[in-house]
């Protein structure tokens, strides 16, 4: 969104997050932020209801790896340049552990810059008033 609103020349509200790529598709150069994107799902919805796995995560994406936690803690390390299908989970294995731990604190960083403190999904689900259905999953809208 603020690279749309950048484009159009029109004013990025301070309350929209993310950068504005509008410099950088124009004349090419460093790109804004850090090329690492923050991946979030506050609360499982649609068909991904609890009892067949849903759950709220947290994980940031790098140009080579995916890494996610959810409320238990790390849940998913992939190698996107070795492993473009993401079919090997590198999660708490011994040999990725710096790997792990330096991706951890990047999503840490995200998370208190987004000021996202990854609470249950029942807290946002009773803060914005979501409706779920009977599996406490949020239903896609019509």
């Amino acid at each position: 969104m603020p690279t749309l609103l950048g484009l159009c020349k029109m004013e990025i509200p301070g309350t929209v997050e993310g950068y504005d790529f509008g410099s950088y598709l124009r004349a090419g150069g460093k790109a804004p932020g850090d090329g690492a994107a923050l991946i979030s799902c506050v609360a499982p919805f649609g068909e991904w209801e609890r009892r067949r796995g849903g759950r709220e995560f947290r994980g940031i994406r790098t140009s080579r790896y995916t890494y996610v936690r959810d409320l238990n803690g790390p849940w998913l390390l992939f190698d996107n340049q070795g492993d473009p299908y993401q079919t090997n989970n590198l999660v708490n294995l011994p040999a990725q552990q710096l790997l792990q731990a330096e991706l951890e604190a990047a999503l840490s960083a995200k998370l208190r810059a987004t000021r996202d403190e990854f609470l249950p999904a029942d807290d946002y689900i009773r803060r914005w008033s979501y409706t779920v259905d009977a599996n406490g999953t949020v239903p896609y809208t019509h």
